[in-house]
């Protein structure tokens, strides 16, 4: 590849808490590149670190990974950042948390290590209001989630955007927050397409 090309690939981290909606934000975000003739392609971290948490800890969901020791969690992040590093595309967008909730407290989602392997050049956090987040998880029959209250989320958002700027000191690359609001998904994409197709 060459050195033109490197320096044109974009390797987009695009996180947020459960009920944010950012998978359906992704799902747009992807179609307008599309839209524009550009590649892109999506790597759903979680999903990375499940398909080697099958093979090596019998787990049967993503929901199961949360409840394994942290050094067993710690093991499969790694060994996801090594394989989605090795990826190549116009447009590489992961999808994933900035955190998970575990038993024994918040666990960063793209620890320093993690951050370092991906290299990203983009870092954007989909976030939207407590009573959004909170109906939308309500909605959600597909996933084992623990119950969520108003101070709980509340509590996730904060600790959300205090990891997003703390990676990107980590990352040297800029940050984004990104509201997605009830109805409002094709904005919200729009502006994460804008930013990343700036340069």
């Amino acid at each position: 590849m060459s050195s033109s090309n490197i320096q044109k690939r974009r390797r987009i981290v695009i996180v947020g808490i459960p009920g944010v909606g950012k998978s359906t934000v992704v799902a747009k975000v992807v179609e307008m590149l599309n839209a524009k003739g550009k590649s892109s392609k999506v790597i759903n971290y979680g999903t990375v670190m499940l398909e080697q948490a099958m093979k090596s800890h019998s787990v049967r969901s993503r929901d199961e990974i949360r409840k394994l020791s942290i050094e067993a969690q710690k093991n499969l992040q790694v060994h996801a950042a090594s394989e989605i590093s090795k990826m190549e595309g116009e447009f590489v967008i992961v999808d994933t948390h900035l955190f998970i909730s575990t038993t024994e407290g918040f666990w960063p989602g793209i620890p320093m290590n993690v951050i370092q392997a991906l290299m990203p050049t983009n870092l954007i956090l989909v976030s939207a209001k407590v009573e959004e987040i909170l109906g939308r998880r309500q909605k959600d029959a597909t996933r084992s989630r623990d119950p969520a209250t108003k101070e709980l989320l509340e509590k996730e958002l904060v600790a959300a955007t205090s990891l997003l700027y703390a990676s990107t000191v980590i990352a040297g690359c800029p940050a984004l927050i990104v509201e997605n609001h009830e109805g409002a998904v094709d904005e919200a994409a729009l502006r994460i397409v804008t930013a990343i197709s700036s340069s």
